[in-house]
């Protein structure tokens, strides 16, 4: 059965007027929460740090000052939509003037309550183009009847805002043992399930470097590598080219276009069918949460490493 989508909770960055933070937190209930920023400069800043859905600016903040800062974040980051907020704070003529010399082009008067939802319909439409909204969206339409545990598995995967990163975080979000879930995937003869969390990761790369604004330090950052120098490396593993070749030759589409071709198009028929969290007879229940750490005996603790890097 293919399930229905998820209830949207995107981050979107607001440099509002403080009586207004209220307002959009409330408009923002089951599609997004705001990350509330007090300048154009921190909202700017932000951006480089995490991915998110879209930028909330009042047309009141917008003063002269902020006018190069609110361009700059429109020019580096035109994958993110900057909408401007219409407020109880009628703005001056020069300062919507300013707007529109600084690339704005969405304006939302929400001093009534059809512009709260003309507001959540424009984020409705920007989380959708989210990457990773988009891949489970041609997975489902390409897979078409599975069973609940391959949705499951998917969605784990392409958690855009609490994404796992090894087997092992994986694992402990879906309820089964490291081992289990990768020895199912091989009977099933389809790729590890390490090599869908890295494709997951480079998709998430390749939409981020859409924006100019993202350099590869940024966005090494972002993905949790140690290092660009890791990030780089890992890009070179599984494309044979540099961060700088892969930014400029490879786009969200063509990776989005890859994962469909290597991981879901030539296992349609084992995806239908596979089971990789099911219990079978005799095997306990495990909560689907991360395991608490332990204190090895030294005698096991080499052994107990090794397996970890294996799970891994």
């Amino acid at each position: 059965m293919t399930p229905p989508a998820r209830t949207l909770n995107a981050p979107v960055i607001t440099v509002v007027d403080p009586d207004e933070r209220t307002r959009v937190d409330a408009a923002g209930t089951g599609l997004f929460y705001a990350i509330h920023r007090e300048t154009v400069a921190e909202a700017h800043a932000e951006l480089k740090r995490r991915p998110v859905s879209a930028v909330l600016v009042s047309v009141a903040r917008c003063a002269h000052e902020a006018e190069r800062r609110v361009a700059s974040v429109v020019r580096e980051f035109p994958m993110v939509p900057t909408v401007a907020l219409l407020g109880t704070t009628l703005p001056t003529p020069l300062a919507l003037m300013q707007l529109g010399q600084a690339g704005v082009t969405r304006l939302v008067d929400v001093r009534a309550p059809s512009g709260w939802m003309r507001l959540r319909h424009l984020l409705t439409e920007a989380a959708a183009q989210e990457v990773e909204r988009q891949t489970l969206a041609a997975v489902r339409a390409e897979v078409g009847e599975a069973p609940p545990d391959v949705w499951r598995f998917f969605e784990a995967v392409l958690d855009r805002h609490d994404p796992a990163h090894t087997v092992r975080e994986l694992s402990g979000r879906l309820g089964v043992v490291p081992s289990t879930l990768m020895s199912r995937f091989f009977r099933a003869g389809l790729p590890a399930p390490k090599r869908y969390l890295s494709y997951a990761r480079l998709l998430r790369a390749a939409r981020l470097f859409e924006d100019p604004g993202h350099s590869i330090a940024d966005v090494a950052t972002t993905l949790r590598y140690s290092s660009p120098q890791s990030f780089s490396r890992h890009i070179r593993l599984f494309f044979g080219v540099t961060a700088g070749q892969f930014r400029r030759e490879i786009s969200g589409e063509k990776m989005l276009e890859r994962w469909m071709a290597e991981l879901v198009r030539p296992h349609l028929a084992a995806l239908r069918t596979l089971r990789p969290l099911a219990l079978k007879a005799g095997m306990p229940a495990r909560t689907p949460t991360a395991r608490p750490a332990t204190t090895l005996p030294p005698s096991v603790r080499d052994r107990h490493a090794a397996w970890q890097a294996r799970a891994r």
